[in-house]
């Protein structure tokens, strides 16, 4: 380290990638080993509280509280840098991360260099931190000089980043240090937007492990939220994939477990080394069950919504696919060919009937906006209402204030995942908010017109009433995640794009 070399070594997160942080070239070397973007500022590690104060402007009181409680502890600090940082190790900020290594062999290495070093976790850009000297080895064999072998690390996921350069202390990076422990010794500190969400286009990263990607395996990952039970049911219909789940999760794919579910700490110690499992037993994609959001747990849900690219299915939500698509398009046909592949499907317009069934409250309702002769013997004359209903838009959107909360809630109570909401009127009804993802049928006009009159029975004029009373074209495909168009090319396949693609 002190002649420029590059040398691996362990700390009680990941095992760090070391140069000597004052030496610009052996900084850079660093960037050119991982293949790390130059703008991502790297840490600089020490082995003695008294190391610090040179790095930076000055030690602010809540620096020093941090200091004294904490140091050394999985814990990086971001002050105003000194003029012995160069804008190599800053990213070119006007900032440095410091952090002093809980972990005996991290600080005597430093402590034997005799300078502070800078360094990112020991892995190739982008892919998992490495928590054990085989994995360095994997990743950087033939691109450094040396590795410190200190066998697994403790905590397994980075330090916590914690940023004092501004009024407020605010977290960066999640880590073993958690928010409520940070508060407990200075106070208020905000938890920045990027730990859950990408960051702005245009922003800055102001700490490692911000970035749009990070800690990705070879695999895809999509991050699941949700119940055990609805993670389990709808990882298990899934097909050529894998799950990244908790110990004790009743899965029937191939598998990859990091902890257990009430042990963040055990999570966060597994987390990397089972990302890189993923890879070894050869899985494309895999769905991760989602940790809590808080305490330890909320670093492990950074890291794998990293590592996920934020692509986030939220199984919370009651419908986990929402179906909508112009009249005529062949909505009945994709629903059939979900089915087949294991989707309950909740139909709206089945919910519509139970909705006006003989004596229901809301036929009441209706006949005092549409006329008391919409109702025969206690029941609903269908085609009345329809032809006074969508006479004008404004009818329509009345129909529509009455109508949809009730068949919404009917589906609601209904559903179970993995299910599917057949709703003309998604976007309308507001359901959309409730769906996990959203699929639209689209199919030329005059198919569609076509379609309508025979499977109907009506006059053209009829025909182009009903499809007046949708929303666009247009509109319906900008809010869907996918679009199946319905002309005869094959569903199957689409469907398998979309699946493949979103879920």
């Amino acid at each position: 380290m002190r002649g420029g070399g590059l040398v691996a070594f362990p700390t009680e997160t990941v095992y760090g990638l070391g140069a000597n942080a004052l030496d610009k070239a052996a900084v850079k070397s660093i960037y050119a080993a991982k293949g790390r973007p130059s703008d991502n500022p790297l840490i600089v590690h020490i082995a003695k509280k008294e190391d610090f104060a040179p790095l930076v402007r000055e030690i602010t009181p809540k620096a020093q509280a941090l200091i004294d409680a904490f140091f050394p502890a999985p814990l990086t600090i971001i002050l105003p840098k000194s003029d012995l940082i160069g804008s190599v190790v800053s990213g070119g900020l006007g900032t440095v991360a410091v952090r002093m290594p809980q972990n005996e062999t991290a600080r005597a290495v430093i402590a034997a260099a005799g300078v502070p070093i800078a360094a990112p976790s020991a892995n190739t850009s982008g892919k998992p931190s490495p928590t054990n000297a085989q994995y360095v080895y994997e990743d950087m064999n033939g691109r450094i000089d040396a590795i410190v072998d200190g066998g697994e690390c403790e905590f397994g996921v980075e330090s916590t980043v914690i940023t004092l350069a501004g009024e407020t202390p605010v977290i960066l990076r999640p880590g073993a240090v958690t928010q409520e422990m940070l508060e407990a010794v200075i106070g208020r500190v905000e938890l920045s937007p990027a730990v859950l969400n990408e960051l702005a286009e245009n922003e800055t990263a102001a700490s490692p492990g911000m970035k749009y990607k990070h800690y990705a395996p070879k695999a895809r990952i999509i991050l699941v939220e949700g119940s055990r039970d609805n993670y389990e049911r709808f990882v298990n219909m899934q097909r050529d994939c894998a799950a990244l789940c908790f110990e004790g999760d009743n899965i029937t794919i191939p598998k990859v477990t990091y902890g257990a579910e009430d042990n963040a700490l055990s999570q966060s110690h597994e987390i990397f080394s089972a990302l890189r499992r993923l890879d070894e037993i050869g899985a494309k994609k895999a769905y991760a069950r989602a940790p809590e959001k808080s305490g330890v747990g909320m670093a492990v849900y950074n890291r794998l919504i990293r590592a996920a690219a934020f692509c986030v299915l939220n199984l919370t939500k009651p419908f986990t696919i929402g179906l909508t698509g112009l009249t005529g398009a062949g909505k009945g046909y994709v629903c059939e060919r979900l089915e087949a592949r294991g989707y309950r499907i909740l139909s709206t317009d089945l919910y519509a009937r139970r909705a006006v069934e003989k004596n229901s409250p809301l036929l009441g309702i209706l006949a005092g906006e549409f006329g008391q002769d919409i109702i025969e013997n206690g029941e609903l004359n269908r085609a009345l209402l329809a032809g006074r209903a969508f006479a004008d838009s404004a009818k329509t959107a009345r129909l529509n204030e009455i109508m949809h909360p009730e068949i919404i809630k009917m589906c609601r109570a209904d559903a179970s995942c993995p299910c599917v909401l057949d709703a003309s009127q998604l976007f309308e009804s507001g359901a959309d908010a409730l769906c996990s993802r959203l699929l639209c049928v689209s199919a030329p006009e005059e198919l569609r017109l076509k379609r309508i009159i025979e499977r109907d029975g009506i006059t053209e004029q009829q025909a182009r009433q009903r499809m007046g009373a949708q929303l666009s074209e247009e509109t319906l495909e900008s809010g869907a995640d996918y679009v199946i168009i319905n002309d005869g090319r094959d569903i199957n396949s689409q469907l398998d794009e979309f699946i493949n693609n979103y879920l």
